[in-house]
């Protein structure tokens, strides 16, 4: 069990456990929800378990089209079995519709539909606020990659963000934007890591522009566990 295990690391959203293989973690979904770099919290039931369930179904598609990730498979409601990784310090974010920080920094509208993704990094640093940064940052200020690597994860993002467009375009759903975070394992090798969830992601309904995502909380639009609920549901229909 969970609770007889060293804790490697306690986040806002999800612990790390270590597992019988040193080469794996166990990865617990907590019932919290924060927003604006933990400043607006709360605790919400079973929001761990619907996190889980859909972050299992997304990777799961996406290592059945050849995405290399660090997820191994889900081990009850709120815990998975993952590979252990060196998270790399970057959140890679890609737009496919103008909406939150991209909308307030431009002054454009939510909801603009753009020519093609356009990506960013951030500096995974909390007490920086996870700062804006480019290439140049990340390769020879921070040193946190090599342009090599670099350019692999702007590949993989392009990569993700083509098949989970066509994966949420069956459900109804448009992709508007997301966040990764990718991990090196001891045999060099990158996947992708973390989770992909309604925390880390907008989505919208295609026919009422309802959001469907974490904004529900950061915004009070609506109640953040039945708007997952309905995620979940959506995505378990496709019976992937």
């Amino acid at each position: 069990m969970i609770e007889k295990r060293k804790m490697l690391y306690d986040g806002k959203a999800k612990s790390l456990y270590e597992a019988d293989n040193d080469d794996e973690v166990i990865v617990y979904y907590k019932d919290e929800a924060t927003a604006f770099n933990g400043v607006k919290k709360a605790s919400i039931k079973n929001k761990g378990l619907l996190n889980n369930k859909i972050s299992s179904i997304v990777f799961d598609y996406l290592i059945e089209q050849g995405v290399k990730t660090h997820f191994i498979k889900r081990l009850d409601e709120k815990s998975q079995l993952c590979k252990k990784v060196t998270i790399i310090p970057l959140e890679f974010i890609c737009r496919n519709q103008v909406a939150g920080a991209m909308a307030k920094r431009l002054g454009m509208a939510e909801g603009i539909k753009l020519d093609k993704p356009i990506l960013e990094i951030s500096y995974k640093n909390d007490e920086l606020n996870d700062p804006f940064i480019n290439d140049d940052y990340a390769t020879t200020a921070l040193k946190v990659v090599t342009n090599e690597q670099l350019a692999y994860c702007y590949q993989q993002v392009l990569e993700i963000n083509k098949l989970l467009e066509a994966l949420f375009l069956k459900t109804g759903i448009s992709l508007i934007d997301f966040k990764v975070e990718f991990g090196i394992d001891k045999q060099g090798a990158i996947l992708l890591a973390d989770e992909f969830s309604p925390d880390n992601c907008r989505l919208w309904e295609i026919a009422t522009n309802r959001r469907l995502d974490k904004d529900v909380f950061r915004r009070d639009l609506d109640d953040i566990k039945d708007t997952y609920q309905l995620v979940l549901s959506k995505l378990e229909q496709l019976n992937l």
